[in-house]
């Protein structure tokens, strides 16, 4: 997906914020300045950007821990939990074999058939979960695929 896709996804809500970088001038790309993720305060997500097929493209997502949507794998709510709690429960249906756990560069465990991790975010004095979600698809009905949202 295309950034302007992305912002179309979202029912039009603009970015709250965004990051991005220049890249180092050795690349070829004298001042042009590379979007990495757009914040969407409203829909409580993060969307972040790879540079391929001559711009950015949505890569992953991350729905945030306190004020994100709630999403749902297999009946498990995976947003706003208690961390341990959750790893524990992940970890006991891969155990049974209900799932497979993959884990992430940072340690996060993940669920393998959805390409998605489960990560933490502070909330207050303590932490909370969040997801990321890497997509290779272009499609706007991706992330509707694999997540069901709860407000």
């Amino acid at each position: 997906m295309t950034v302007d896709e992305v912002i179309a996804a979202l029912a039009g809500e603009e970015p709250t914020a965004r990051r991005g970088s220049f890249p180092h001038y050795a690349f070829g790309r004298y001042g042009q300045w590379v979007l990495a993720e757009d914040r969407f305060d409203g829909a409580g997500l993060t969307a972040h950007y790879r540079l391929r097929d001559g711009g950015p493209r949505l890569a992953a997502v991350t729905v945030h821990g306190r004020t994100g949507p709630q999403v749902v794998h297999d009946g498990m709510e995976l947003i706003d939990r208690q961390v341990t709690a959750l790893d524990a429960a992940l970890t006991e249906r891969a155990e049974r074999g209900d799932l497979r756990l993959v884990i992430g560069c940072s340690g996060d465990l993940g669920i393998g058939e959805a390409n998605m991790y489960i990560r933490s975010a502070r909330a207050g004095d303590g932490m909370v979960s969040r997801t990321r979600r890497a997509t290779s698809s272009t499609s706007s009905e991706d992330m509707k695929s694999v997540w069901c949202y709860r407000h």
